[in-house]
């Protein structure tokens, strides 16, 4: 499996797995740490397609927010539908990424 991005300007969109758990978190964490590593800071998560989580692949993405926010940036999410939203609401997620409809509204969110 291969994690898929896209850079609109300084912006990279990171379209994650259909399932965001132990085995692809190490995936997407490489990807975007390769753009990190590469001064890309601002990064959205295009989730609509994830649709199972775990604790690992949870955590995968406060690490990354803290990186991409030590690196000058942040991580932004857009396309969360359920179950995805209800996991963000009850994890408290939801408190610490901003969350979009569209993966367009996030984008220009970071300008």
């Amino acid at each position: 499996m291969q994690i898929t991005t896209e850079t609109f300007g300084d912006v990279v969109v990171v379209h994650t797995p259909d399932d965001l758990v132990d085995e692809t978190s190490r995936l997407l964490v490489d990807a975007i740490e390769g753009h990190l590593r590469k001064g890309s800071s601002s990064i959205v998560l295009q989730m609509d397609r994830t649709d199972s989580y775990d604790s690992v692949g949870l955590t995968s993405l406060l690490d990354l927010q803290d990186q991409a926010r030590q690196a000058g940036g942040g991580v932004k999410i857009s396309g969360l539908a359920d179950p995805g939203r209800k996991i963000f609401e009850l994890t408290r997620l939801d408190q610490r990424f901003d969350l979009f409809e569209s993966v367009i509204d996030a984008v220009a969110s970071f300008r």
